[in-house]
């Protein structure tokens, strides 16, 4: 809506009216006057022609012409201001007589066919008014009484025809125009004096209010509206003087408390300065006396732990000397009760942590199948002791690939479970593990602990995550413990994110869950065990636990498998089938060499026996091997130890071919500038394809690309002279080569490190320390014609992991020279046989001589270590480099130099041990 002004609305609601009226009434009365002056002339011509009519009745029934033209010569003359013709027609319609010959008589004659008027008719022509009136017999003659006997008593004679000007009147209609134009000017002229003297005496006042209002507002209070003013307008001026007058009041009060608020507020200030200084003595009291406290913690820790530590391994060891009976239950009181001490000052220090706020969240990459996989391994042996069967159930679409602090979930898990198993003595403990929500970039999972234990009363659950409190204060007397744990676990969530809930009923158990929030990984390279070989194969799984049972089957569904589930063996098919998973429950205490038969039969119905068992039974594991087991597995059964024992069937059927048909025709070119790897990869493509060329650099490889065609090349990536990358970027300009996939080779396994080389035109990446298992992979996986089921080994899974505290495993050398103790030893003397170089190297840094190339040869050294089974000198040389991938000058890496140098002599040292 248009936004106008007071003074232009006053203009228009006083302007509109008159104009509108002066303008209605100026065309009322021009219209009126304009017809009226039409009609007189039309009434004179009336008062012309009719006379007419009636003189010249004689004269045509005399046909004089002569007589009739000096008559309507007479009336022309005398009437020419407004007469421009007459003219008279007989009763054939001919003209009789007219008094002007010089305009066409044919402009006035009636039309051929149109009867004579019977009486006085107008009509108009442009600016011409034509009148007709017919010429009438109204008598007898006595000389032409034969002749009049023959006619009608009236006869028509003809007519006259009378042509009138209006241009006569024009002149006057635009005067009665003129007029009123003039009229209503002079109105609006009116209007507009008094408007305008209106508008003075409205607006004028309205605007110096505005002014004064203007003023006011700016601060000026003793701003007053002057002059004299009308009506209303006096009223409201009289109304924003007091308004004005009562804002200066409220000022000088307003500023008054204002001084007086600002006079209290410097004082308080100063009070507080006061309180501020002795708050900030008070808080570097405070944080004196945390430091204080949090080096006694830590001292406490050491001098609490070191004590404990010696006390559970002495402890141990002496277990495992000759002792009698009585001797072995004190010495397991012992070990029973560090072990409960020991985690009661974990949990306390925990606890003054998240206190403090000094407990900080890691954030890395972890699998989340395999963590959780550790803490149920470690439980089982505690849920098993008290024949608890004990299951673990993480649902299909629960990513496994998560960034967090592994070690903090496994604590919440183990807090969790560690209380279900204290307080159940008979039935389950379920783990369930679903995924609440996901995004790009998160993923909320939500995790269930079920026990059937003895449950936690109602009025007895408000006290349950209250530190120092439990439930019961004599369940602390009965099962021990400082009640910690659940507060800790709370915490614990709560820092991840998420948040804990359980349900409990006396006598029937009791359901904690958890929300924890975790990062999704996206650089994650998944390289889990591969299900396609079982497509095909029967399993019978035997279970009669049904939570158990349930938890094993979807990790069964998710592969190939025809599953035959039975909860006894006896109630089992007797068939013939590829695998038999036979579960031994947790609550079973006979010993398992009476139960050879029943074993026997079993082996007899499979080629391949799986044998899940608790934890006390497994020391019979070999036994049960020799009886025909293929393998025997720890409960409770889970997919990171499960598959790989499936996958391992395929595995013991391909390797039981001849070696002539197991390996693959197939020309495979590796590259690789530390020797070490070479020869190792070299050695293992031997046994797996048929053709096999090696370089030492990316320009041997190149040099020999342009001689033959491969099939496969495997390349490594930091190489002096040129890298993978380039070499990889030639041997794709060869015509012959274009197609041919190049595998990454590197121990850089970083995020966003498969990505990069992807995108550099790489196929695919394989992470060192290569393994037998992942390289046969690889290969079945780019080997030319049809596609093949790869198959993934269970030795990495089954094989206990390296312990990164020692200086020589000979047993992870083995694994990593694919049980090859001769290449295992190669591998060991090339690597020590490598030390003197990089010991002169890192000397020269250390008397400060900065060496070129150092950062290369701790690379090559990392890679070199890791086929050697030395995991402490292959952790320094990862430590060392990533400090100096990371910019981190050399100099300030003297102690994990010096840490280095001590740990090749001690590899030296272990290795002529072996070497010989």
């Amino acid at each position: 809506m248009t936004n106008y002004s007071l003074r232009a609305r006053m203009m228009i609601l006083i302007l509109a009216p008159t104009v509108l009226i002066g303008v209605l009434l100026s065309i009322f009365f021009v219209v009126h006057r304009y017809n009226d002056l039409q009609r007189q002339l039309e009434d004179a011509g009336a008062s012309i022609i009719e006379p007419l009519a009636v003189s010249s009745e004689y004269s045509m029934r005399l046909q004089d012409r002569d007589a009739i033209g000096q008559l309507i010569s007479v009336l022309h003359r005398r009437h020419s201001e407004i007469v421009r013709a007459i003219s008279i027609y007989d009763e054939h319609n001919n003209l009789f007589v007219t008094s002007n010959f010089q305009l066409d008589p044919g402009e006035l004659r009636l039309a051929s066919g149109v009867p004579f008027p019977r009486r006085l008719s107008v009509s108009r022509k442009g600016d011409l008014m034509i009148l007709r009136t017919p010429i009438i017999s109204e008598g007898y003659s006595p000389d032409e009484s034969a002749l009049s006997a023959a006619k009608p008593a009236r006869n028509t004679l003809g007519y006259i025809a009378l042509e009138l000007d209006l241009q006569s009147v024009r002149l006057q209609q635009y005067k009665e125009i003129f007029i009123s134009s003039l009229m209503i000017l002079f109105c609006i002229g009116i209007a507009s004096i008094f408007g305008w003297r209106l508008m003075r005496d409205v607006t004028g006042p309205i605007r110096n209010m505005v002014n004064t209002v203007d003023r006011i507002r700016r601060g000026q209070l003793d701003s007053r509206v002057e002059g004299f003013m009308l009506g209303e307008l006096d009223m409201l001026k009289n109304g924003i003087n007091s308004m004005a007058m009562s804002l200066a009041a409220y000022h000088e009060e307003m500023q008054h408390n204002i001084d007086q608020s600002t006079s209290d507020l410097r004082e308080t200030l100063e009070q507080m300065e006061i309180q501020n200084v002795e708050l900030d003595l008070a808080k570097k009291r405070a944080q004196e006396a945390a430091r204080i406290k949090s080096e006694f913690l830590a001292n406490m820790s050491h001098e609490l732990r070191t004590p404990l530590n010696g006390v559970i391994g002495f402890t141990r060891l002496t277990l495992r000397s000759e002792l009698n009976p009585t001797q072995r239950d004190h010495l397991l009181t012992i070990e029973r009760s560090a072990n409960n001490l020991l985690t009661i000052i974990n949990d306390v220090l925990d606890f003054s942590k998240l206190e403090a706020g000094k407990l900080i969240l890691e954030s890395i990459p972890f699998p989340l199948r395999s963590t959780l996989d550790e803490v149920v391994t470690l439980m089982a042996h505690s849920a098993h002791d008290k024949g608890l069967e004990l299951t673990l159930n993480i649902k299909q679409d629960v990513p496994d690939n998560v960034i967090g602090d592994p070690l903090r979930l496994q604590q919440v898990i183990t807090n969790l479970v560690g209380n279900a198993i204290k307080f159940t003595e008979s039935g389950n403990i379920d783990i369930l593990v679903e995924r609440r929500s996901i995004s790009n970039n998160k993923v909320q999972i939500e995790v269930q602990i079920r026990d059937t234990g003895i449950g936690i009363p109602e009025r007895d659950q408000s006290r349950l995550f209250q530190a120092f409190r439990q439930a019961d204060a004599s369940i602390s007397r009965r099962h021990g413990g400082t009640g910690l744990g659940l507060v800790i676990t709370q915490k614990l969530v709560k820092e991840m994110g998420g948040d804990i809930s359980f349900h409990s009923q006396p006598g029937r158990g009791s359901t904690f869950w958890c929300h924890i929030n975790l990062d999704l990984n996206p650089n994650a390279i998944t390289e889990g065990p591969l299900t396609g070989c079982l497509a095909g194969k029967r399993l019978a799984y035997v279970e009669p636990n049904t939570a158990a049972a349930q938890s094993t089957l979807d990790v069964l569904n998710a592969t190939p498998l025809e599953v035959i589930y039975s909860p006894s063996f006896s109630a089992l098919p007797p068939d013939h089938y590829d695998i038999l998973l036979l579960s031994i429950p947790v609550t079973f205490r006979e010993p398992l060499s009476m139960q050879h038969e029943r074993l026997a039969k079993a082996a007899s119905m499979t080629d391949y026996l799986l044998l899940a068992l608790p934890c006390h039974a497994q020391i019979n594991a070999e036994e049960l091997k020799q009886d025909g087991a293929a393998a025997c597995l720890l409960k409770p059964l889970t997919a990171t130890r499960l598959l790989p024992a499936l996958t391992q069937y395929c595995q013991i059927n391909q390797l039981a071919q001849p070696l002539d048909n197991r390996k693959l025709p197939m020309a495979v070119m590796a590259v690789d500038d530390n020797p070490a790897n070479l020869k190792l990869i070299g050695v293992l493509l031997e046994d797996l394809v048929q053709h096999v060329e090696v370089c030492s650099s990316g320009i041997e490889a190149l040099e020999k690309a342009k001689q033959m065609q491969f099939d496969l090349i495997l390349m490594d990536i930091q190489m002096p002279e040129m890298d993978g990358i380039r070499a990889c970027e030639l041997i794709r300009q060869l015509p012959h080569q274009q197609q041919t996939p190049v595998i990454a080779v590197t121990a850089h396994a970083m995020a966003g490190q498969k990505e990069k080389l992807l995108s550099a035109g790489m196929n695919d990446y394989l992470a060192k320390p290569i393994e037998e298992d992942k390289l046969y992979n690889l290969l079945l996986r780019y080997k030319p014609g049809a596609v093949v089921a790869t198959v993934a080994a269970s030795a990495e899974t089954s094989a206990p992991a390296p312990q990164a505290d020692v200086t020589l495993d000979w047993q992870l050398a083995l694994r990593q020279a694919a049980g090859k103790s001769d290449l295992a030893r190669d591998m060991l003397q090339m690597l020590v046989e490598f030390l003197p170089e990089v010991r002169n190297r890192v000397e020269e840094q250390l008397v400060g001589e900065s060496p070129q190339g150092l950062l290369d040869l701790i690379h090559k050294l990392h890679g070199s270590c890791g086929y050697s089974g030395v995991p402490r000198l292959k952790k320094l040389c990862q430590i060392i480099e990533q400090q100096l991938r990371s910019d981190v000058p050399a100099e300030e890496l003297e102690p994990e130099f010096l840490e280095l140098l001590d740990e090749m002599d001690n590899v030296a040292r272990e290795a002529r041990k072996m070497i010989g």
